[in-house]
């Protein structure tokens, strides 16, 4: 991370109307992602939101870099792999790490809480440990954020959660902790259970996941497991707008990302928490709703009209907007009777 992000501080017009505009980045996304809900097609999916996001990403007046793109995930490029430039290039240099569809297989299957995400920052601010594709992770709300400790990455899960539970004044069954549904969290699920405390089971939603956590508007106490590296930065800029807290470090699911890893100069055992992934005050993140579920209302169509529900955030007044809006997508022929 560059220190110089850390100093920089934006115009406040600037930044009023950069919160604004990333919305509108990601409703475009989320009404172009939401034709395919329940079509069983992640690729097309996938294809339709990010060419979406490239569109929309043109009008923001910025210059932009993606930090981590698309193909740390997808294993194949797209127009946002890391290194792409996106803006029109008239505006403050940003680092940009986004997620068109957070949850695509949610998406494809009609189940709740595929969102799409992006959030940016000052150049230089994103931890970026490319070819790392894996990071393990915990994430809290700001009344735990300050009692989270780096030894909570190596304990026990039960020690974590007795943690939280003191903190929270309440007992450990009556703790909710979001874990991804993947064979890597089998022991993990069975420590939290043997503890006592209930789990929150998704397939797909790393950032949805990490937003319910960290907020105190969700049934969501932490968040803890492996996900994506992009998912997880994504997530930083959300947990540090909002006051929470995060701890990460990399997790290698592979003897080559080992020693793509290694070769990158990358330490996997270094714990960093949220303030180290994203520097700097000035971060801004934004999500809009696809699906519906906990999070939001997703997209509904009604003819020529869409309407979305998104959050909007920003890490320097701590402020959170909640943005339902209705969108012209399609102009009836003549003569229509809409």
């Amino acid at each position: 991370m560059n220190k110089d992000a850390q100093a920089l501080h934006l115009d406040e017009e600037f930044t009023q109307n950069l919160s604004m505009a990333l919305v509108r980045v990601t409703e475009d996304t989320a009404l172009a992602a939401g034709r395919w809900m329940g079509r069983g097609d992640n690729q097309g999916a996938d294809q339709a939101a990010t060419q979406a996001m490239w569109d929309a990403l043109g009008s923001l007046h910025i210059d932009g870099t993606v930090v981590i793109g698309e193909e740390t995930r997808l294993g194949a490029h797209t127009p946002l792999d890391s290194e792409m430039k996106v803006g029109r290039g008239d505006g403050p240099a940003m680092d940009v790490v986004l997620d068109p569809i957070d949850g695509v297989s949610l998406l494809s299957r009609s189940l709740p809480d595929a969102i799409s995400v992006i959030g940016v920052a000052p150049r230089g601010a994103m931890w970026h440990p490319y070819p790392a594709v894996y990071m393990d992770k915990i994430i809290v709300d700001r009344e735990t954020a300050p009692h989270l400790v780096s030894e909570c990455m190596d304990a026990p899960a039960g020690w974590t959660l007795a943690l939280v539970a003191r903190v929270k004044q309440k007992p450990i069954r009556d703790l909710v902790v979001y874990v991804l549904k993947r064979a890597r969290h089998e022991h993990l699920i069975e420590e939290i259970q043997a503890a006592g405390a209930r789990v929150f089971l998704r397939s797909d939603g790393d950032v949805a996941g990490a937003l319910m956590a960290a907020s105190d508007r969700y049934n969501v106490d932490l968040m803890m497991g492996i996900g994506g590296v992009a998912e997880g930065v994504i997530s930083a800029c959300a947990v540090k707008a909002l006051g929470g807290e995060m701890l990460g470090r990399l997790a290698p699911q592979s003897e080559e990302e080992r020693q793509a890893v290694s070769e990158a100069g990358l330490d996997p055992d270094e714990i960093l928490g949220c303030h180290q992934i994203i520097g700097g005050e000035e971060v801004f993140f934004s999500t809009t709703s696809i699906t519906g579920g906990a999070l939001m209302d997703g997209v509904h169509y009604h003819g020529p009209v869409g309407t979305t529900e998104s959050m909007v955030l920003r890490s320097h007044r701590r402020s959170q907007r909640i943005i339902s809006a209705e969108h012209l997508i399609e102009d009836l022929p003549p003569n229509s009777q809409a």
